[in-house]
Formats: C-alpha cells, sequence, structure tokens
C-alpha cells in the first residue's frame, strides 16, 4: 500500500475525455480524467457520479441548470440525470464511479472508452 500522487498519475497521459483508473474503492473506480472542449449529453441509469476538480475549472450542464466548478470543487451528478461537462482550458478531474460504468452512459458513440486503463 502507498500513497498515490494525482499530479503525478496525471502527468502520465495527455489525451482529453479518456478516463484512467488509479484505485479501487470497493466496487468503484477511483478515476483521472483530462478534459478540454464538450463531451456528449449522457446520463448513467444506475449509478450517481462524482467529479471533483484538481485542476482549471469544469461547468456541467444538465438540462435544466448548469454547474460551475472551479479547483477543489466536486459535484455528484444523480443517477438518471442527463448531464454534459465541458471545459473551456484544460481541466484535471477525479472521477468515483462503479467500475463497471461506460463513460458516455447511455450515450455511446465515437467518444466511448471499451477499457478503463491503469495509470
Amino acid at each position: 500500500m502507498k500513497a498515490i500522487n494525482l499530479e503525478e498519475k496525471s502527468s502520465k497521459f495527455s489525451d482529453h475525455w479518456s478516463p484512467k483508473a488509479v484505485a479501487m474503492l470497493n466496487d468503484y473506480h477511483v478515476r483521472l480524467v483530462k478534459m478540454q472542449g464538450s463531451f456528449v449529453w449522457h446520463k448513467h441509469d444506475d449509478t450517481d457520479e462524482l467529479f471533483l476538480v484538481t485542476k482549471g475549472q469544469l461547468t456541467i450542464e444538465m438540462r435544466d441548470e448548469a454547474v460551475h466548478l472551479t479547483e477543489g470543487c466536486l459535484f455528484v451528478v444523480p443517477k438518471g440525470v442527463e448531464h454534459k461537462p465541458s471545459a473551456s482550458e484544460e481541466c484535471w478531474a477525479l472521477v468515483i464511479e462503479p467500475a463497471e460504468t461506460v463513460n458516455t452512459g447511455d450515450a455511446g458513440g465515437d467518444m466511448t472508452i471499451d477499457e478503463i486503463e491503469w495509470v
């Protein structure tokens, strides 16, 4: 067992919208993701999704409101709520969700990651 340095782990990849696992918490992945631009509208019918911004700023749009997160802020998207994360400049975040959760939820498409890599 050893501590995980999030900045060190984040420096090991540069691709956007491609979450990387860094730890397991019961049946949940602790993932790091770099974001820039807009993601796809999607939802996760069976699970909440926690976002914690570690660098930059993130907006999580929902159909009836938007939440703006800065470094050190977190937000939990409730299960079943359609949302679209976006970042005008590169943003780094920690995401916690069940290990089997598909990054694009019900949307599918080109931004879907078939298998989560570990860093």
